[in-house]
């Protein structure tokens, strides 16, 4: 659903219509809320952010399970070394 010219509004108009905006929203309607010309907040349906925050968990979980597989993919190429051999290289680079 995109945002539509009507869905932008002042401030100062959300604060004398505010009622009538949050029926508008609980019935599907997404508005910005301005300041000074500016984007300011957006008033969206509870529900929705809900939803909203779900999509961005998941987004995340699909994320690590896209590395985990990476890393996988380098124990499986031989590209990985123990703990210690790493920490031992990385001191002597530094003190090097």
């Amino acid at each position: 659903m995109g945002i539509a010219a009507s869905d932008v509004i002042p401030l100062s108009h959300a604060r004398a219509k505010f009622s009538e905006l949050a029926e508008e929203v609980k019935g599907g309607a997404e508005k910005i809320i301005t300041k000074n010309g500016e984007s300011y907040v957006a008033l969206i349906d509870a529900q929705r952010l809900d939803y909203y925050h779900q999509l961005e968990r998941e987004r995340i979980h699909l994320l690590l399970i896209d590395e985990a597989g990476k890393g996988i993919d380098d124990v499986a190429a031989g590209r990985v070394q123990d703990a210690s051999s790493a920490i031992a290289s990385l001191k002597r680079r530094r003190s090097g």
